[in-house]
């Protein structure tokens, strides 16, 4: 098997659990092709990050040339194939409500990746997410490309899946990874019965030798994250605020960016709390770890999520969690090692901050260690790997 991993932009600030998963394929014996769509906008502040770039062959970016000269041979090698193909490609435009140069765009991204998937021998795609990527593994697969498989974290992807042509994809594809039994029942929704064999449940993981779980102490709260309306860190002032005199000791680092940081700023400002919320920007992995460890726990009061990564990261490291009862969360987080409340619930947040602020040193150590058993259970790379490539070595039969 000769694997590629294909995402619409790579490397991000977001995806270091994909750098780290195709790191133990690779670490496994199955070498991986790193294909995306185009460069984050972003800045990479990670060295690994910046190194995964290097290794990672863009479809779109820096590539006009070469996917305005693919439809000639595309026309002149496989006619039938690329004629079979543009009925599908008018069923995606139409489930995506238009957007007609975006998929043609797609369609020259699948001529190109098909042509270096043939030179470089590739038998097997991959894609992250059911978007853009999963559309175009799908459109090199129809074209005579190789087999293809896709992985679905949600929440967005999950919302109105048939505009994305969710049907169409499973369709064509050999396996449909659901990253928890949360999303495989909102897929087991979105498909028909005869396709639910095509989903598998296999979860994301972590390099656990990464992480050296200690006691809890009395650090800052951390939220980690895209500053966005989903993540929610904008209702964190507040709250902070109506606890700050039960609490002096109360502090609240968030590492992040994006663009609801000047509404977090502003309500930093409105609430006085200047001096107990703090924006860090985004930090190298080395550095997230450090400022985790030396938390009191994880805070994310997210209204959407798939399965947060970063809370499977809490909880290697020794870190009890404040979270949402949202999607995938409470497979993984309840009573035992965290603090559930509803998305939105300005009472329930300030409750469960209480109730972290209040727990003793030993319940603190107790909740970060049963985190970290279940993490080592469900979630170490070392078994997930042989997993994902026995999925895709099945895929290829």
């Amino acid at each position: 098997m000769v694997l590629a991993y294909l995402l619409n932009s790579y490397p991000m600030t977001s995806t270091t659990f994909i750098r780290r998963e195709i790191s133990a394929i690779e670490a496994a014996g199955v070498p991986v092709k790193r294909f995306a769509v185009r460069h984050w906008n972003g800045p990479l502040v990670d060295p690994d990050d910046v190194a995964e770039q290097v290794r990672t062959e863009y479809l779109l970016t820096g590539n006009v040339g070469g996917l305005l000269t693919g439809p000639i041979g595309a026309i002149l090698r496989y006619p039938v194939r690329l004629a079979r193909t543009l009925p599908i490609l008018l069923s995606l435009i139409r489930a995506a409500g238009g957007r007609v140069v975006h998929h043609i765009g797609y369609l020259l991204q699948a001529i190109h990746l098909r042509r270096r998937c043939e030179m470089m021998g590739i038998t097997h795609i991959h894609a992250h997410f059911s978007t853009n990527a999963a559309t175009v593994a799908m459109l090199c697969r129809l074209l005579g490309g190789p087999a293809y498989s896709f992985t679905v974290h949600g929440p967005d992807e999950l919302v109105d899946p048939q505009s994305n042509g969710i049907v169409l994809k499973a369709e064509h594809a050999r396996r449909i990874v659901a990253i928890s039994h949360y999303c495989r029942d909102r897929l087991r929704d979105a498909l028909p019965e005869r396709l639910w064999g095509r989903i598998e449940i296999i979860p994301c993981g972590l390099d656990l030798d990464r992480f050296a779980p200690s006691p809890p102490g009395n650090g800052p709260l951390l939220c980690i994250g895209r500053l966005c309306a989903q993540k929610a860190q904008v209702e964190i002032p507040a709250t902070v605020a109506a606890l700050a005199h039960r609490f002096p000791d109360l502090r609240v680092d968030l590492i992040g960016d994006g663009d609801a940081r000047a509404a977090i700023e502003q309500a930093i400002r409105d609430h006085g709390v200047e001096d107990r919320v703090t924006l860090h920007g985004w930090r190298s992995n080395a550095e997230t770890a450090r400022m985790l460890a030396a938390s009191r726990a994880l805070l994310l009061p997210s209204h959407a999520e798939g399965l947060p990564i970063v809370v499977m990261e809490a909880f290697a490291l020794g870190r009890p969690v404040i979270t949402t009862r949202v999607a995938a969360i409470p497979e993984l987080v309840d009573a035992s090692c965290g603090w559930l409340f509803d998305a939105g619930s300005v009472e329930g947040l300030r409750e469960a901050i209480a109730a972290a602020m209040t727990a003793e040193s030993g319940t603190l150590e107790a909740m970060g260690a049963e985190g970290g058993r279940r993490v080592e259970a469900r979630h170490d790379l070392k078994n997930i790997a042989p997993m994902l490539i026995e999925t895709f070595g099945a895929s290829t039969q």
